[in-house]
């Protein structure tokens, strides 16, 4: 009786431990998995901002862009998080629309008048479900925020925007701009005309690095 009550125990304890699994023997077996880290930050030599300025009672466009804007962002593990970090400082001096006269002019008259060595801006937020996004600009002293649209795909992004230079006084500067350009700011109807709404634009990529 005892060797069977015996028998009848390793039995019991063999299903016990076969029925509970391996242990160290599976944990061993598994492939342990780990999801992987990405983290996106600025690509200094893809950023692009321009402008568009009219002039004439027809809004004859004049385009143009600065050769100097310094380009400064975060990193972040989302892209709308690295976006949201951007800011960028323009040297207004700088003004490039393929006219050194022009330029010069821009540059004095416009910028000069309105004392805005620098133009700061940043991107205050984003809603790409809805293709929009804000940018703070401050010039003239005065901060504030333009709402714009906004599109987004895989690293790139871009930004555009309508302003009116009223909202940071700078019909001032308008004025005298108009005054020494005003034979070239004349359309066929002989009014010179410069508008004090100009269309601003950037654009740009991100860098995307995982581990």
């Amino acid at each position: 009786m005892k060797k069977q009550f015996y028998l009848l125990g390793a039995l019991c304890l063999t299903f016990v431990f076969a029925s509970c699994g391996g242990g160290e023997g599976d944990e061993a077996g598994e492939e342990k998995t780990e999801e992987q880290k990405c983290f996106y930050t600025l690509n200094q030599e893809s950023y692009e901002l321009k402008f568009v300025a009219y002039k004439t009672t027809e809004k004859k466009p004049v385009g143009g862009s600065f050769n100097e804007v310094t380009w400064t962002a975060g990193e972040s593990e989302r892209m709308e998080g690295a976006i949201t970090s951007i800011e960028f400082e323009i040297n207004t001096s700088s003004v490039e629309t393929n006219d050194e006269g022009r330029n010069l002019k821009i540059a004095e008259h416009f910028f000069g008048t309105i004392n805005t060595p620098t133009i700061f801006g940043s991107v205050k937020s984003i809603d790409k479900d809805a293709g929009k996004a804000i940018v703070t600009i401050k010039m003239n002293g005065i901060s504030f925020d333009v709402e714009g649209d906004f599109a987004m795909s895989e690293e790139n992004f871009d930004f555009k925007a309508d302003i009116d230079v009223q909202k940071w006084n700078g019909v001032i500067g308008i004025d005298a701009l108009n005054a020494v350009c005003e034979d070239l700011h004349k359309g066929d109807d002989g009014v010179s005309v410069l508008w004090q709404n100009v269309d601003i634009a950037f654009s740009g990529s991100l860098n995307k690095d995982c581990e």
